[in-house]
């Protein structure tokens, strides 16, 4: 294992984040979100199903506190020394009536935290009420703040260094699609073509291979595409059905997403007219995407091409993407959505989703997509028709 980006990518991304905090007046945050973890310090290990923190402060460097079994991954995948790595026990782990969160609160109790202004990410899978509960107990000196998604909302614009690692992830998300395209027939069972795919996004090209994307692959066919997160089975597919692929290409932990659709014979009429109002829908998208525009206004364009036809699509559209571990790959910030007003900034990395779940069968169409000052760029190069295999 290596470090991603040099010491210099992370350095920057610590003075950004220390200006955020500086600015809501707090001395330190405590973040919980694995994702945050490894875009501030490169930290990359399967270790958030025990309590681990990292403790981001305006004068001194992150310091990791986790497993005593996982602490030589940080030192594997960060720059930090070894006074900020701190394990703590393994007798800690998953005990009944002793939480680890409390031998967190005495690190920072014992080194300089315990009378500070300190926020903590409320709303994050894998920090538990209970870790936040036992620290605020062990600190009840200190003053504690929700400062969720504050991390997030810096990492949303992208250095060029990230943008590269989430093209080659898009170029990863298309060799998955093709290969779902290539293998897809009446017959195949569901579970079958997900193997298949997971294996050629994860092998990748000769040039570089992929992780497993924070979100499984998504089958969506006949019935099963009349809702938008399916979990494959080991059904066959079906002659005449309709079957939309939601899949994705990881590097280095940065995700891209890619949902494409094909038809498993003749291509019938409303299939057709549905395909067409979404691949129009998501040229206006497109060509209104760019930094400085809001939210809402990309929006409008795609809810103005769906009047016309007479459709409709209760979800967001897009939303922020990046870094990150199961179960989601989104950002949590950025959101395309009616009356969102939310200004895109410049080097933003969106992942643009368009699904139609109707009666008894559904389409998605998506593209992850770098905002720029004068439009944006898709990262995939993917035929975007609806494709009808005989």
């Amino acid at each position: 294992m290596s470090k991603v980006f040099d010491k210099s990518e992370y350095d920057n991304r610590l003075q950004r984040v220390r200006q955020a905090l500086s600015d809501r007046g707090l001395d330190a945050i405590v973040v919980g979100d694995p994702a945050n973890m490894n875009w501030l310090t490169g930290y990359d290990a399967w270790s958030f199903y025990v309590p681990q923190i990292m403790v981001v402060s305006l004068d001194r460097d992150p310091v990791w506190i986790g497993r005593e079994m996982d602490a030589g991954a940080a030192f594997l995948t960060t720059y930090m020394g070894e006074a900020d790595v701190v394990p703590y026990p393994e007798d800690l782990v998953q005990r009944d009536g002793i939480h680890a969160a409390g031998y967190m609160a005495d690190w920072m109790k014992d080194n300089g935290f315990a009378r500070k202004s300190l926020g903590y990410e409320s709303d994050v899978y894998y920090f538990s009420a209970k870790s936040l509960a036992t620290l605020q107990a062990g600190l009840s000196n200190a003053t504690w703040t929700d400062a969720d998604l504050t991390l997030n909302w810096v990492r949303a614009v992208k250095s060029q260094a990230e943008i590269d690692t989430l093209s080659e992830a898009a170029v990863l998300a298309g060799v998955a699609q093709r290969y779902a395209f290539e293998h897809a027939r009446p017959g195949i069972r569901q579970c079958d073509l997900a193997a298949g795919i997971y294996q050629a996004a994860i092998s990748g090209t000769e040039a570089f291979g992929g992780q497993a994307t924070a979100i499984p692959v998504l089958i969506l066919a006949g019935e099963g595409a009349t809702t938008a997160h399916p979990m494959w089975t080991d059904a066959p597919l079906e002659q005449d059905q309709t079957v939309a692929f939601e899949l994705g290409g990881c590097r280095n932990r940065y995700n891209a997403g890619l949902a494409r659709t094909l038809h498993l014979g003749t291509l019938p009429e409303e299939v057709k007219r549905t395909a067409g109002a979404v691949e129009e829908g998501l040229d206006r998208v497109l060509e209104t995407l760019r930094a400085g525009v809001v939210a809402g206004d990309v929006h409008r364009a795609w809810q103005q091409v769906l009047d016309r036809y007479g459709l409709e699509k209760k979800s967001r559209i897009g939303y922020s993407i990046g870094v990150a571990y199961a179960p989601d790959w989104g950002e949590h910030t950025i959101s395309l959505r009616a009356r969102e007003q939310t200004v895109i900034p410049e080097n933003a990395v969106m992942h643009v989703m368009l699904g139609m779940w109707l009666d008894g069968w559904g389409m998605e169409l998506s593209e992850t997509v770098h905002v720029m000052a004068d439009g944006c760029r898709c990262l995939t190069d993917f035929p975007r028709q609806v494709v009808a295999i005989d």
